[in-house]
């Protein structure tokens, strides 16, 4: 713009030079006809004319100005007129306002146009008023310089944006509205996002309350990409509060009391403030009594005094207590409470070793679950008791020292083994509810708190038996006899199968050596095969055993004839053979035939007479020979 105007300067001078010039002519032209001819300086001193004569300016048509005269017309074109050709924001004044535009002078060649839109910020805009432009259209269709407030309202706004990032300058801004994570802040006209951790340095659960307000904030970041803009409140008080955190842990003392402020609550404790000092105070510190959770003690942002337990060589992690304000409970436990008392309480926590009762507020006894039953049989504390349940217990220890207590529920009943020996005698009858197995035997519970063990070897009369649990369950009710009972180490020996006649007895009589039986081949096993005599008998029969008459063997599933060939009573050990029936058949034919030559023989045998006579002749024959 300002080399345009700067020609056009030129131009002008130029041609009033031309016209000076060409009047110089003509006058001169006139004076020479009335006068004496007049020397020229090119007719005087030719070479130097030539020398020094500006060829340009006279093919362009440009006649000499003087260097004074530019100077003068450059500085009235600095002093009056804008450049139009940088993108720069300029400063111009209200000249004009209508309906619809605001006409604005930038000592430009024409005056510009803004829409009112551009500034609806500003309702009080009047004539005379400085607003900031951007030269938006140098010349429009119509001529006219086109310029713009919003573009130079940015633009300004990103330069100052940017100098109060770098220069860590504070600035004003309004909270616009909520969003997603934050809030909306108006900073110099650009939206800026203010993240909801940057409002302060405690957690803030209410955003509304910061709406519509207007607030100092520091710029922590720009996004020159995506021109987005982070501010924080929160950083411009961290620093005051970084001071006052150095003042306050520099004075920490353990057992030094403060107040606080609730800043948050956890499942496992709560954070105070202590003036820009966090500390906390574990769920444990907070009440002499058990607690769930510590809302139920206190809430958010409530106001309270605390004392300091305990904090790190840097101070950084600081341990605080609530309870250790008020006076132990065990310190107002009456003298009168001691071992051997009834107390009643609240069962509060459950474990598998037991469960602790709170006696009174603060005070807690443990019923350890071998106290819970007369039973040796020890369960879970939970079959027992149940948290909140109301129950009454007997006072077994108490150290006031240590504080602690021990507490006793099947103190409040007799004790069952007191008149065992009346109750179950050696050989009486009862029924029991089977609590436990082991691998040799099993539990049985006569009554609570009275137990008693059955051997493996006394479940069965018949059935060998590897585990109880093959032959009983748990829960199950058996019928029992006291075997044997000892009062001291209280204990009891039951059977099971004395409660039946042991059925080998008779099985004796009916499965004797040689008895003959008729059963199938049940299972084929090694080195011979088992035969079900009924339920309780079951025979072995050695392979050799299991021959047939004609040589086969039998095969699961066949029936035959077996002879007993061994019964063992006390072992349960009965022995059986199939081939026996039929070689002993043999034998007995054998028997009889050798019985019948015999019989057949006998008949045919000479008298003694005969027989003497014939010894006679023999021994007459033989003497005859010796003569000869």
């Amino acid at each position: 713009m300002a080399e345009k105007a700067k020609k056009a300067e030129v131009e002008a001078t130029e041609a009033k030079a031309v016209e000076t010039a060409e009047t110089q002519t003509v006058e001169a032209t006139e004076t020479q006809v009335a006068e004496a001819p007049v020397v020229s300086e090119a007719q005087a001193n030719p070479e130097k004319f030539l020398k020094d004569f500006n060829w340009h300016n006279y093919q362009e048509g440009i006649d000499e100005v003087d260097d004074s005269q530019l100077q003068e017309f450059e500085k009235l074109v600095a002093e009056n007129f804008v450049d139009t050709l940088d993108d720069e924001v300029v400063e111009g004044e209200v000249i004009h306002l209508t309906d619809r535009d605001a006409i604005i002078d930038i000592n430009a060649k024409s005056e510009g146009v803004i829409s009112l839109n551009e500034f609806r910020y500003n309702p009080g805009l009047k004539v005379g008023d400085k607003v900031e432009v951007l030269i938006d259209v140098r010349e429009d269709a119509t001529g006219q310089l086109v310029l713009s407030h919003r573009k130079a309202r940015v633009i300004k706004a990103w330069d100052r944006v940017n100098a109060a990032h770098d220069n860590g300058e504070i600035v004003n801004g309004f909270v616009k509205c909520r969003t997603k994570g934050g809030m909306i802040v108006d900073v110099f006209g650009i939206e800026a996002f203010l993240p909801g951790s940057q409002i302060d340095v405690k957690p803030i659960r209410d955003y509304d309350q910061y709406v519509n307000k207007t607030m100092e904030f520091k710029v922590v970041k720009i996004n020159h990409e995506f021109k987005n803009v982070v501010v924080s409140h929160k950083a411009l008080i961290e620093a005051d509060i970084e001071e006052q955190k150095k003042e306050i842990i520099g004075q920490l003392e353990k057992g030094q009391v403060l107040e606080g402020v609730v800043k948050n609550i956890t499942s496992y404790g709560v954070f105070i403030d202590l003036g820009g000092v966090d500390g906390l105070v574990h769920i444990t510190d907070l009440s002499w009594s058990r607690i769930n959770h510590p809302n139920e003690i206190v809430e958010l942002d409530q106001k309270l005094n605390v004392v300091i337990l305990d904090f790190d060589e840097d101070k950084s992690r600081i341990q605080l207590g609530l309870k250790q304000l008020s006076k132990h409970p065990w310190d107002a436990l009456g003298e009168e409470v001691k071992v051997g008392d009834k107390v009643k309480g609240k069962v509060v926590v459950i474990a598998d070793y037991g469960a602790f009762i709170e006696v009174a507020d603060g005070v807690e006894g443990l019923i350890h679950v071998s106290e819970m039953s007369w039973s040796t049989h020890l369960r879970s504390a939970q079959d027992f008791v149940s948290v909140g349940d109301e129950i009454e217990a007997q006072i077994l220890t108490l150290d006031r020292e240590d504080r602690k207590m021990s507490l006793g529920i099947k103190q409040l009943t007799p004790d069952p083994w007191t008149d065992i020996t009346s109750k179950y005698p050696v050989g009486s009858k009862h029924s029991g509810i089977v609590r436990n197995f082991t691998n040799f035997g099993v539990f049985v519970e006569l009554e609570e708190g009275i137990d008693g063990l059955i051997y493996i070897s006394d479940l069965s009369w018949t059935k060998k038996i590897k585990h109880p649990s093959e032959f009983c369950n748990v829960g199950d009710t058996l019928d029992v006899v006291v075997l044997e009972l000892d009062v001291e180490g209280r204990k009891l020996s039951l059977g099971h199968k004395q409660t039946t006649e042991n059925p080998w007895d008779k099985y004796e009589t009916e499965f004797a050596l040689d008895t003959v039986h008729t059963a199938e081949i049940a299972e084929v096993v090694d080195k011979g095969a088992t035969i079900e005599f009924n339920e309780d008998i079951v025979a072995f029969v050695p392979s050799r055993h299991l021959e047939k008459e004609d040589g086969k063997k039998l095969k699961k599933g066949e029936s035959a004839e077996f002879k007993i060939i061994e019964f063992n009573k006390e072992f349960k050990r009965v022995v059986a053979s199939h081939t026996a029936i039929f070689r002993a058949e043999e034998a007995a034919n054998v028997k009889a035939a050798v019985k019948k030559q015999e019989a057949q023989a006998a008949e045919a045998k000479p008298t003694l007479g005969d027989a003497n006579d014939a010894l006679q002749a023999l021994k007459d024959k033989m003497d005859g020979k010796k003569s000869k």
